[in-house]
Formats: structure tokens, sequence, C-alpha cells
């Protein structure tokens, strides 16, 4: 079977060539998501890293609920930084509240040199139907 392409009507506006999520067997792999607003894409990004996981979130919530799931469905997170010893603690408190207690995704942090838009944060995810 071959994968399903994925593009959300209202979805947050791509920052480079790619798909909101592609699926196949029931897997749904979401394209890092950047905290740019959906309906105002050209707005300067919101100041400091917990604003932004916040609008990343908000994001990814977007673009799951466009393929009809939500992020009790996620089963991985891979999270990218900019200023990962800076951020580190303020990200994890703002992530965290998006997901109920003790169902936390499996999860990777990983500082980078850079993110496009000139991001603080950007997270992907892995999701699984039921």
């Amino acid at each position: 079977m071959l994968p399903i392409h994925h593009m959300i009507p209202g979805g947050p506006r791509p920052v480079a060539p790619f798909s909101h999520a592609v699926e196949a067997d029931g897997w749904v792999f979401v394209t890092g998501q950047m905290p740019t607003d959906p309906n105002a894409p050209d707005a300067p990004l919101p100041e400091g890293v917990a604003a932004q996981t916040a609008r990343v979130m908000e994001n990814l919530k977007l673009v799951l609920a466009g393929v009809g799931l939500g992020l009790e469905h996620v089963t991985m997170a891979r999270v990218y930084l900019t200023e990962f010893e800076r951020d580190y603690a303020a990200m994890n408190e703002t992530y965290r509240d998006f997901f109920i207690p003790g169902r936390l995704p499996a999860r990777t942090c990983i500082g980078v040199t850079g993110l496009a838009v000139g991001a603080l944060v950007e997270i992907d995810l892995i999701a699984r139907r039921p």
C-alpha cells in the first residue's frame, strides 16, 4: 500500500517542501512544526521558548486533528532546541502540560545550531491510529 500524503486545510504554512503528515500502515509521521501562527504566518514569532513551544504544540494538534487523531495517539516526539542549555527546562514545563500525566510519548531532545524561520524550538511526532 502506498503512503498517504496529508496537507491539512488551514494548517500551518509549510516553510519547506513537505507534507504536513505522511501515513503508512496506521503510522502517522508528522513533520516538525514551527512556532508560526497558521492565521498570520508572516507575523513575528512568539517571544521566548515557552511561548514558542506552546505555539508548536498547538500547530501539531492542528495537524493531528486534520487526520482524525490527537496527542493521545502520539508514540514518539523529537524536540529540537537552538539554545539547549538555556531553554531545556522551560520547554519541558510547557511541553509536559499538553499530555495526560503518566501518558507521555517516548522522546528525544536535540540541541541544534539553527532552525527554519529563526525558531527556538521545533517538534515532530510519530502517531499510531487505534
